[in-house]
């Protein structure tokens, strides 16, 4: 059994302490907006914040994930009122195909978490997520959009 906090809501959770969160996430609390794309922590669409940080959910068993909290793309938007990254990437057309984009925009919030004004080069070090689309420029600009807000 698990005990875990997804977006200020504690889970209790029979699972296998070694499964990835990224399954807990989806199939147990059912929350399908973190994607699955390689399983090996590469491309980033499957990335959560743990404790504020990107974490990359499908190498991080559930048992490290006890204790802290989670937050998905779906805990986010307070009170009804979408993430200024949110709102910037609607607002610059980020998304094509769109299945990267909720890994995408956790990353780039922890990211601002952490330096509220990147540059070109702090984004381009820190969001190593995989867009097979190419909006990285977009994504970029998104960034920069969401800084004013």
């Amino acid at each position: 059994m698990a005990r875990i906090t997804v977006n200020r809501k504690s889970h209790d959770i029979d699972v296998d302490p070694n499964t990835p969160l990224l399954w807990v996430l989806r199939e147990q609390v059912g929350l399908t907006g973190t994607k699955y794309g390689c399983g090996i922590a590469q491309c980033g669409a499957c990335t959560v914040h743990i404790d504020g940080a990107a974490v990359r959910s499908c190498s991080l068993p559930v048992s490290g994930a006890e204790g802290k909290q989670i937050t998905t793309i779906e805990g986010l938007a307070q009170n009804g009122v979408l993430h200024p990254v949110q709102k910037a990437w609607l607002e610059h057309d980020v998304p094509q195909c769109g299945y990267c984009q909720t890994g995408m925009i956790m990353a780039a919030v922890a990211l601002l978490m952490e330096k509220p004004k990147p540059s070109d080069a702090d984004i381009d070090s820190t969001i190593t997520n995989i867009c097979r689309c190419g909006t990285f420029q977009q994504v970029r600009a998104a960034i920069h959009a969401a800084t004013n807000a």
